[in-house]
């Protein structure tokens, strides 16, 4: 279950239907980076799951696709923004934080994972 809510397509995907059902053409369109083979493969996973429902349009020609929020869905998306916003909150400090661990590493100040290999082997 980590794997999935951690995927990032899968997280833009909730918050994609966060205001709505969205028809499968649109999502596309929102997402031009994310391959269709992915979009599909994300979507099922999350219809799987029970995060997404699947409605087919037949009384249109083509049939459309759209898909929703189940209220597991909704459920996740809130955690999602959560954590958003603890991101939002400390976004400083973990940018600080990577800058100084840059810099002790351009320094040299913390081994490399070869020395330390090497001081285990002896």
């Amino acid at each position: 279950m980590l794997a999935r809510l951690g995927e990032r397509w899968a997280t833009l995907l909730v918050a994609s239907l966060a205001d709505g059902p969205r028809h499968h053409g649109d999502l596309r369109r929102e997402h031009p980076q994310l391959t269709q083979k992915m979009l599909t493969q994300t979507l099922r996973g999350l219809e799987r799951d029970g995060f997404v429902d699947r409605c087919v349009e037949t009384t249109v020609v083509p049939a459309r696709v759209r898909y929703s929020l189940t209220g597991l869905g909704r459920q996740l998306l809130s955690l999602q923004r959560t954590v958003y916003d603890w991101a939002e909150a400390h976004v400083d400090a973990i940018r600080s934080a990577r800058q100084d661990f840059d810099t002790r590493v351009l320094r040299g100040e913390r081994p490399s994972v070869i020395e330390l290999n090497r001081v285990h082997r002896g």
